[in-house]
């Protein structure tokens, strides 16, 4: 993910940790597994800041429930598996592009306020997440997608690294972060908790020396 001379890197916090890159967390819920033919039902995405003490934590959330684009295929087991009813009368959803343009327009936002030049996924098991969101952004000829189209920060690695655990649950838990399987399954329930324990383990890495601000 090399940016090119460190000189060429704003001076602010964000930016001098990531080497121009700001972090995006992100949770998908879908109908699904194949990123191009499978509906996207949730999507949020988490923002992090800086403190005034250098710690990593949340500063913006963005939640959006999803209408599965025409044609989506959307498996019964999904559903079940997530809880989530695409077809609820009372379900508040937005049509896929418009959720998509928004979510980007907020990051590029953030990127521009935080000296960035471009977002970088974070999610978990980050592959699948990032899969879906390239998958949307060609679907709909969307222009000026701020993630970079293959670099991520998985946190099930980072957990594995970290905790000795891969599984989101068993990775908060060993973190000291609170989680309930009854809220997951999510995509805002997720996000959050994907960005507490990305957050967690930055913080941690500087408070045992490797990144001081």
């Amino acid at each position: 993910m090399s940016l090119g001379r460190d000189e060429d890197i704003a001076d602010t916090p964000m930016a001098r940790r990531f080497r121009g890159y700001m972090p995006v967390v992100v949770d998908i819920e879908c109908g699904g597994f194949n990123a191009k033919t499978d509906a996207i039902l949730e999507i949020a995405a988490v923002i992090p800041g800086f403190d005034d003490k250098g710690n990593l934590g949340i500063e913006q959330t963005f939640f959006q429930r999803v209408v599965p684009f025409a044609g989506a295929n959307i498996e019964e087991a999904a559903l079940k598996f997530t809880g989530i009813d695409p077809y609820h009368p009372l379900r508040i959803a937005k049509p896929e592009k418009d959720t998509f343009d928004e979510m980007f327009r907020i990051i590029r936002s953030a990127i521009k306020s935080n000296g960035c030049k471009r977002a970088v996924l974070v999610a978990h098991n980050a592959h699948f997440d990032h899969g879906f969101i390239n998958a949307a952004t060609d679907r709909h000829g969307l222009k000026r997608n701020p993630f970079h189209p293959f670099s991520s920060f998985d946190t099930a690695t980072l957990s594995g690294l970290a905790y000795g655990q891969t599984v989101l649950a068993r990775a908060c838990e060993a973190a000291g972060i609170e989680f309930s399987n009854t809220e997951a399954h999510s995509a805002k329930y997720d996000a959050h908790k994907t960005a507490q324990l990305f957050c967690g383990i930055v913080n941690k890495w500087k408070d045992l020396g490797g990144w001081p601000l």
